[in-house]
């Protein structure tokens, strides 16, 4: 059974990787560490972040619909912008999310993204770059973003 388990994951995976690799990795580099002042790490945070509710639709909102604006990371103000990937199919976003919280292993179990997670933030509505930005401010204020 466990093998099983692990054949359907596999997938999901690689799916995640491979997407991570050609639309991600560019700015916030391979192993997820970013570059300072430019783009922010990912390693070590993305499972904190998703570890919340109003983290996860963060993280959701910031792939479909992008960001920008300055924001703080590590102590540091990073100026940046992050493109808004929406055209990425449901699956792929939860997939490349998926991959990058497991570019650190979290401190504490993190629920996967689903396909379905990311239709509903679809569903939702539409924001712009500047409107994603809002919202994060506010969930690090409330502690969601660290």
């Amino acid at each position: 059974m466990l093998a099983a388990a692990a054949c359907w994951a596999m997938p999901a995976h690689a799916a995640g990787a491979q997407t991570f690799a050609s639309r991600c990795a560019m700015c916030h580099q391979a192993n997820g560490a970013g570059l300072p002042g430019q783009f922010p790490r990912l390693k070590g945070r993305m499972g904190a972040i998703a570890a919340s509710k109003e983290g996860r639709a963060y993280l959701i909102k910031v792939v479909l619909f992008g960001m920008f604006g300055p924001i703080e990371v590590d102590g540091k103000r990073i100026s940046g912008m992050m493109p808004a990937l929406g055209s990425m199919s449901d699956q792929d976003v939860a997939d490349t999310l998926n991959f990058a919280v497991m570019l650190e292993k979290p401190k504490k179990a993190v629920a996967s993204f689903t396909a379905g997670e990311v239709k509903a933030a679809r569903a939702a509505g539409s924001l712009t770059a500047a409107g994603v930005a809002k919202a994060r401010a506010a969930a690090a204020a409330r502690g969601a973003i660290p």
